[in-house]
């Protein structure tokens, strides 16, 4: 009795001495999440948090504020003290804001500092289940064989999403419709009813629906397949060589935080991110872990930036 006793002081002890350390007056982080409570960004930012937390030694509060394509959560972060206290965790979406918006409230490459990119995950792509094209290569040659008559959801304009639809599209030489969604959910339940073709989204957001049968998936897009979903095959052996194309999560502070600060920072969300990493909580959103520290992040956003502004320039595409 004395040992159980003496384990449960410990136990206890180990549980309040964040709680102390917290009260002692170090400031909380604010991680703020651009999108809505639920979704593959908010719970990838749910994960980081308590890691971050114990990793700088404040709380790490997780809010959400949705809407405006996650413009107003990134100006929240503008509108608050440079002081590397209220932060952005959003996805790749965040830096297109001048390639997608005609009057962008923000430049996402000067007004943010980038800290640190976190993870990436593939997408999956979907049909309702009663279409008769059993894989891929099918699928391609039916759109081929009726142009401009099948349509392909887009989540969001500037997300992984509509990016890789394009990439697709240009590589496989097809001609699709676009039908724009305020959101993965409507432009999921359309695919199920049939209204709309087809969608390329988040394994993590589809997999629901694919497991209920509401949506039959034919190809992931990353090189290999997704423990998620092990039986579907990537682009590349089906037919697809080379087509590979991951959304990514990161981490930004506003323009004029201290570089101390964005030291810390980085530094935190790297051990942070090897932690969920090595612990394997990141495998059960799909996200691969990938880490890139500050002045490497800032260079891939760069990268990144040009080739979607390529992409969407040679789709056509027009901001709005």
């Amino acid at each position: 009795m004395p040992g159980l006793m003496r384990l449960a002081a410990l136990l206890l002890a180990a549980l309040l001495s964040p709680v102390a350390a917290f009260a002692g007056g170090g400031q909380p982080v604010r991680l703020v999440v651009p999108f809505a409570a639920g979704g593959g960004v908010d719970a990838a930012a749910r994960l980081l948090a308590p890691q971050l937390q114990q990793r700088l030694g404040v709380p790490v509060l997780v809010e959400n504020h949705p809407g405006g394509s996650g413009s107003i959560g990134a100006r929240l972060v503008l509108g608050a003290p440079a002081d590397g206290h209220t932060l952005l965790f959003s996805a790749a979406t965040h830096v297109l804001a001048r390639q997608v918006l005609a009057s962008p409230p923000y430049d996402p490459q000067t007004d943010f500092i980038p800290l640190a990119r976190i993870g990436q995950a593939p997408l999956l792509l979907v049909v309702a289940p009663g279409r008769r094209e059993p894989r891929l290569q099918e699928l391609l040659a039916a759109v081929r064989r009726e142009p401009g008559t099948w349509t392909a959801g887009i989540a969001s304009v500037g997300s992984p999403g509509h990016l890789a639809t394009l990439r697709l599209a240009q590589l496989a030489r097809l001609k699709l419709n676009l039908v724009p969604y305020r959101g993965t959910q409507p432009a999921l339940m359309d695919v199920a009813g049939g209204h709309t073709d087809l969608l390329l989204d988040s394994v993590v957001a589809l997999l629901p629906l694919v497991r209920g049968g509401q949506v039959r998936a034919l190809a992931v897009t990353s090189l290999q397949r997704s423990p998620l979903l092990p039986a579907v095959p990537t682009f590349d052996e089906s037919g697809l060589a080379g087509f590979s194309y991951h959304s990514w999560y990161g981490v930004w502070a506003a323009r004029g935080t201290a570089p101390a600060r964005v030291a810390e920072l980085d530094a935190a969300l790297q051990a942070a991110t090897a932690a969920l990493n090595q612990s394997g909580a990141f495998a059960g959103l799909g996200i691969e872990a990938a880490p890139l520290p500050s002045a490497a992040f800032r260079r891939f956003i760069t990268s990144e930036v040009a080739a979607a502004a390529e992409l969407l320039k040679a789709s056509g595409f027009v901001p709005e």
